[in-house]
């Protein structure tokens, strides 16, 4: 389940609403599942602890709900269903991983 603020089908939240804004990200500390880490850091006691990039499946896709590894996150397309992510996600990478 993807948790968020106003989050629809696919894991799109308030704060990123585009058509590729599909991925979430877990968060190392409650091993919960949010659309971004503005809406975690709002319905959480605790700041969004970012993910060892070796852990297993830090990754799902909102489309088909796939776990996935970092380094098939890496590529910006689900490996199960070809939904592109958005790329500007890097921008977030130190937030998300480690």
């Amino acid at each position: 389940m993807i948790l968020g603020i106003e989050t629809d089908v696919c894991g799109r939240c308030t704060h990123y609403h585009n058509e590729n804004d599909i991925a979430a990200l877990q968060c190392n500390q409650c091993k919960q599942y949010y659309a971004c880490f503005k809406c975690h850091d709002q319905m959480c006691d605790h700041r969004f602890v970012p993910m060892n990039t070796e852990n297993s499946k830090p990754v799902m896709c909102g489309k088909c709900k796939n776990f996935l590894t970092y380094e098939q996150y890496q590529q910006y397309k689900c490996p199960f269903c070809l939904a592109s992510f958005n790329p500007r996600c890097a921008l977030h990478k130190n937030i998300y991983f480690k």
